[in-house]
């Protein structure tokens, strides 16, 4: 595994990394550390999911904000990191997010984030965060260079 695991080197030889090369690179890091999954991947889509554990929720058994944020920051890097090319990095500038809903504890939220626009030097991924409802609980909107 290269030093800097978002520091893109070809890991096959198709346009995109494929769904068990790219866990692998998530597994020893923050997002591993999370619990994130990922599900599925294209070049506008990724999803995954993450079970809301006691050491990610707040005092009151409900998944904490902070890691609805870095949940789906985790899939908007994923979204753009599998269109780098090689040697390219990516870095979040900006994010927003708006809280709707809870997670309760022991249960399991997915991530969907859909690319809203894929420039040259730009990304902005827009990623709902849903519980196991089925209701939406966060909406994170965020720029990558």
């Amino acid at each position: 595994m290269p030093g800097n695991p978002w520091r893109h080197e070809p890991l096959q030889d198709t346009a995109m990394p494929d769904i068990v090369a790219v866990q692998a690179r998530l597994d020893p890091l923050f997002p591993g550390l999370m619990g994130v999954r990922l599900t599925a991947l294209a070049p506008d889509r990724v999803t995954a999911e993450m079970r809301v554990r006691p050491d990610l929720c707040t005092a009151g058994g409900i998944l904490h904000g902070g890691a609805y944020m870095a949940f789906a920051d985790t899939l908007g890097a994923v979204g753009t990191f599998i269109q780098l090319q090689p040697g390219q990095r990516t870095t979040t500038t900006d994010s927003s997010t708006k809280f709707m809903a809870g997670a309760k504890v022991d249960t399991v939220v997915t991530g969907e984030s859909v690319a809203l626009h894929r420039g040259r030097t730009t990304m902005v991924w827009q990623t709902s965060v849903r519980n196991a409802e089925g209701k939406l609980c966060a909406v994170v909107t965020q720029t990558r260079w």
